[in-house]
């Protein structure tokens, strides 16, 4: 008898969302008119320019392995695109290039954290951010941080849940799921903390871009130099872009901590391929004109289904300021039958809504936020006033 796998592996949790997602796919295969606002990607395509450089890269033959941390180009296109966007003062050495942003959460994590350490996290937050700390043998700990609050944590909240096993704290802004925007107040404030206790922090600011009402973003990583010097910065060109299937994404940190993430990847995946990476020295270094015409049109987006979807009888949401989701509030519904089944939680709601509704959504109790529903609207006005006409019909007849 074959012996077992690791016990790392076996406690991996499947993502909660996976029997939606595979019910949406088998309908649509079917024939069946579903609508869906799953997605966690751009719906735009890469810009043109983007393309051409990924495909003059392979006509140019630029298809051999590259330095484990990435292209030279590559990393400095990173300095600069972060220090123009987000006041960042970076050098190469400190930059390391990996196969998109969840990979470089990923080797951030193994690198930073031994079985046994705790890494706090700010809840809600994206589902696979635990699932990450518990693959390095680590503890997550969730600080939850309730709509009133606008889905911020407070300094007071993070301090509560450091111990002396602390050794990283991850934070996400603009939020996925809950799109919410740390100010620049708010960010020094859990800085302060960090720097007090000396602990890591990974800030995730792949949504960087995507902000809106005028609101100027900060990064962590530029409230002080201590925060410098601790944090680790994620982004990559998947939002930004519409670049998801290029695989690209970077960190930003001190040099003994590239160098460890570099050695991480040298001994596991190696860099990303090389004319992706090349597309991204386009992407980064080029006009940007592309990433504010996606920006205009996923605030116009965003206006449209939280004014909608705040018409709806029983549920609510609150207006988020970046990213390209919304959290509906379903909570209403809970404990309540619908179409003769009783709804115990948000992936009840979500799966009837799918069946009887034909809306595909995201259940948010794996992103540590029960009863709410993740909307994405990476999608047309045209689906998005769809999935609302469906969702006033599903409520009206249950």
């Amino acid at each position: 008898m074959v012996k077992p796998i690791s016990k790392i592996a076996g406690a991996i949790a499947p993502s909660a969302t996976l029997a939606i997602s595979a019910m949406a796919k088998q309908m649509k295969a079917d024939g069946i008119d579903v609508v869906s606002f799953g997605a966690g990607e751009p719906d735009f395509d890469t810009p043109e320019h983007i393309k051409e450089a990924g495909i003059q890269a392979i006509h140019d033959n630029q298809t051999r392995y590259t330095p484990a941390a990435g292209i030279m180009e590559l990393r400095k296109a990173v300095c600069q695109r972060m220090k123009e966007d987000l006041g960042l003062d970076y050098q190469p050495n400190e930059v390391v290039v990996a196969s998109g942003a969840k990979h470089s959460v990923y080797i951030a994590i193994m690198v930073c954290c031994d079985p046994g350490d705790e890494v706090v996290v700010a809840a809600p937050y994206w589902l696979s951010y635990a699932e990450m700390i518990r693959m390095a043998g680590a503890v997550p700990v969730e600080v939850h941080a309730t709509a009133s609050a606008n889905f911020k944590i407070t300094a007071e909240q993070l301090e509560a849940a450091i111990t002396d096993k602390t050794k990283m704290f991850m934070l996400n802004s603009p939020s996925n799921p809950t799109g919410m925007v740390y100010t620049k107040e708010e960010l020094e404030a859990l800085a302060a903390v960090c720097e007090k206790h000396g602990i890591y922090v990974l800030v995730d600011d792949i949504y960087c871009n995507l902000v809106y009402d005028g609101i100027e973003y900060t990064s962590m990583a530029a409230v002080s130099p201590a925060m410098k010097e601790q944090c680790i910065v994620v982004n990559g060109v998947s939002k930004s872009y519409a670049m998801t299937g290029w695989r690209v994404g970077y960190t930003l940190s001190n040099a003994t901590v590239a160098k460890a993430m570099s050695s991480y990847i040298s001994h596991s995946t190696g860099a990303p391929a090389t004319m992706a990476q090349w597309a991204a020295v386009e992407a980064l270094s080029a006009d940007q004109g592309s990433v504010e015409m996606m920006r205009q049109q996923f605030e116009k987006r965003r206006n449209h289904l939280v004014e909608r979807m705040n018409k709806v009888e029983g549920v609510s949401c609150i207006k988020p300021q970046g990213a390209f989701y919304v959290m509906m509030d379903m909570s209403s519904f809970v404990g309540k039958t619908m179409y003769g089944k009783v709804i115990e939680n948000d992936e009840d709601f979500a799966a009837l809504f799918l069946e009887k509704g034909l809306v595909a959504t995201v259940p948010c109790t794996s992103f540590a936020a029960p009863n709410y529903l993740r909307w994405s609207y990476a999608t047309s006005m045209e689906q998005i006033d769809k999935g609302i006409d469906r969702l006033e019909k599903f409520i009206a007849n249950a």
